[in-house]
């Protein structure tokens, strides 16, 4: 109750504020948007309204607790005449006294009543009306929250219809985690839906049952701010709209409307959650699990490395002497290994047989240094074992999600000067 009523309102109000403004920064954006939200109650000027109604909510909550525990003692003394006299005693508990003593100290709240086992407990009254619902559903855990056997629709396609999705679709860190069953599953799960110019397709503040795929068109996204929609969005044709409601099970965020007869695909709620959504946890969960041992990463913070773990994308390598960057091609992705060996092979005079220069094992790294500085690869790297797993990120994804680093990057390149070719094996 406290998750759905104090901390989710938070959440999808950041989360929408961090999506329309993608920052360069999310963290310090985050901290920035919350700093602006906390009003003082004493806050002189044009806050003082804001900080009234800071102080009429903290009046109600207060009043709301006083009543659950007028209630409280109310059930425990018609307990204590059906039951032995212990039993008052005994139901009295450290988080009682703990609640007790902090509830005197201005500003702070315990929740900790709420987790007594009382019998026919009233239900509290609704949250304070602000306005618009701007909260996060928390689904239901545990035997609530049993998954049922799920079948996902199938809406037949051409082979090239399910091409022209799959290549849409391909970017998103959602889909790029699906195995290739998966994969189809969700394209054949794709159903077609043709609008005119003006249609609209979202409404804010409805419920998400579905995601959009832009086969053809434009749409423009709405969002009521200060009283007024005002234009946050334009999605092309290969964007993906819709998704935010079904990732974060919240209300839409904003009014789509089409500005152009457009083709779109809708993906039901169902199919995403059961199969794009715990596709990107679990890539995530491992992805992220591996990144934790990675000793470039290991200061990173668990945010900027989920975000990091999300940007990756996994190429499988069969077979020894593979190449997977040659020797003067143009730098556009960043690799680790995952599983495997490789090893940096570099030809110092043209014609020459390549030279052994540095071995990449679990963990290490490559190619971030061409990217950095825009160069052309000083060296060829190649597979060592019988699979080799790489996990790499392209050109635009590595400035964005690693540009932060640069300077870590740009300090650990004095481990090329250790290899035999020096500076020049910079790959």
């Amino acid at each position: 109750m406290y998750i759905q009523e104090k901390v989710n309102p938070i959440l999808e109000a950041l989360v929408t504020a961090v999506l329309l403004e993608r920052p360069e920064d999310p963290s310090h954006f985050m901290l920035k948007w919350l700093c602006e939200q906390t009003k003082s109650i004493d806050g002189p000027g044009p806050e003082q309204g804001q900080a009234k109604l800071a102080v009429d909510d903290i009046v109600t909550v207060r009043a709301e607790i006083l009543r659950l525990k007028e209630r409280k003692s109310e059930l425990l003394d018609l307990r204590g005449k059906t039951d032995n006299a212990s039993v008052k005693t005994d139901v009295k508990t450290d988080a009682d006294d703990k609640t007790d003593a902090d509830n005197k100290s201005e500003g702070e709240f315990s929740s900790s009543e709420e987790e007594d086992d009382a019998p026919d407990m009233p239900l509290p009254p609704p949250p304070h009306s602000r306005g618009p619902r701007q909260s996060v559903s928390a689904e239901a855990y545990g035997c609530w929250n049993v998954k049922a056997e799920f079948k996902a629709p199938v809406f037949e396609k051409t082979d090239e219809q399910k091409a022209r999705i799959e290549k849409c679709i391909a970017p998103s860190f959602m889909f790029n985690s699906l195995q290739k069953e998966d994969m189809n599953t969700v394209l054949m799960a794709f159903k077609e839906r043709r609008t005119d110019a003006g249609e609209s397709i979202i409404t804010a503040g409805d419920d998400g049952e579905c995601m959009f795929l832009i086969e053809e068109g434009k749409v423009d996204c709405f969002k009521n701010i200060d009283g007024v929609d005002k234009l946050v969005k334009t999605c092309i044709s290969g964007d993906v709209f819709g998704e935010l409601a079904l990732l974060y099970n919240c209300p839409r965020a904003a009014t789509v409307k089409t500005t152009e007869a457009s083709i779109l695909w809708e993906l039901d709620r169902n199919t995403f959650n059961n199969i794009v959504k715990d596709a990107a946890a679990k890539k995530r969960d491992t992805y992220t699990d591996f990144l934790k041992k990675v000793p470039l990463l290991e200061n990173v913070e668990p945010y900027e490395l989920m975000t990091i773990a999300d940007a990756l994308k996994m190429d499988i390598v069969e077979g020894q002497g593979v190449e997977i960057i040659k020797q003067g091609d143009q730098g556009d992705k960043f690799f680790i290994v995952m599983e495997g060996v490789c090893v940096a092979k570099k030809a110092f005079v043209e014609g020459q047989e390549p030279q052994t220069v540095m071995t990449h094992k679990v963990g290490d790294y490559f190619g971030e240094l061409a990217l950095i500085h825009n160069e052309k690869r000083a060296a060829t790297v190649c597979t060592s074992s019988a699979t080799t797993k790489v996990l790499y990120v392209d050109r635009k994804t590595f400035k964005r999600v690693m540009g932060p680093m640069e300077d870590i990057l740009r300090r650990e390149a004095k481990r090329y000067e250790a290899a035999p070719g020096g500076k020049d094996s910079v790959i």
